[in-house]
C-alpha cells in the first residue's frame, strides 16, 4: 500500500479547519479535575460550567447540564451515548491504563488490528461522566489507498 499524495494545501496565512466536541457533563468542575488527572489536559479557559481544555493540543470542551435546555444532556442523564471520542496518540496503552487507573470504566482492551494500511493499535474507556473514548494510534490520521 502507499500513501495517497495529499493535495489539500492549505493557504499560507489561513488556519485549517479544526473539528473537537463539546462533552455535556453533570459537573464541569469535576470533569475538569478529571480530565486534567486522568488524560494530562490543560485549561484553556473556565467560564463557569463551560470550559475549553486541551490534550496534547487537541482542543476539546466541557459543557455543564443546563436543565433549561433539554436537547442536550449528559450520557448519564440520557442513559445512552451516540458519540464515541476518538483519541490517536503515541502511547494508546499508557493512556488507557491512566484513565481507567483514574476511575474510567475498561472498554474494549488494547489490541492490534488488522487494516487495509497496517496494523492499528487500538483500545477504550468510558469516562466517569458517561463518555466512551477509543483510544488509537496514529495510524488512520494520514491517507491512505485502499485497494
Amino acid at each position: 500500500m502507499t500513501d495517497v499524495p495529499n493535495d489539500r494545501v492549505v493557504p499560507p496565512g489561513t488556519a485549517p479547519t479544526v473539528i473537537s466536541v463539546m462533552l455535556i457533563v453533570p459537573d464541569a468542575e469535576a470533569a475538569i479535575a478529571w480530565y486534567k488527572s486522568a488524560l494530562g489536559a490543560t485549561e484553556l479557559w473556565n467560564l463557569g460550567g463551560v470550559a475549553g481544555l486541551e490534550i496534547a493540543g487537541a482542543a476539546f470542551f466541557l459543557h455543564e447540564v443546563n436543565p433549561d435546555n433539554p436537547a442536550e444532556t449528559s450520557p448519564g442523564q440520557a442513559g445512552v451515548t451516540s458519540v464515541r471520542v476518538e483519541m490517536f496518540t503515541d502511547d494508546p496503552d499508557g493512556v488507557v491504563d491512566r484513565a481507567i487507573a483514574a476511575g474510567a470504566t475498561a472498554g474494549a482492551a488494547i489490541e492490534d488490528h488488522r487494516t487495509p494500511w497496517g496494523t492499528h493499535r487500538q483500545g477504550g474507556f468510558t469516562d466517569p461522566f458517561g463518555h466512551r473514548w477509543s483510544v488509537g494510534d496514529r495510524s488512520p490520521l494520514r491517507p491512505h489507498s485502499i485497494e
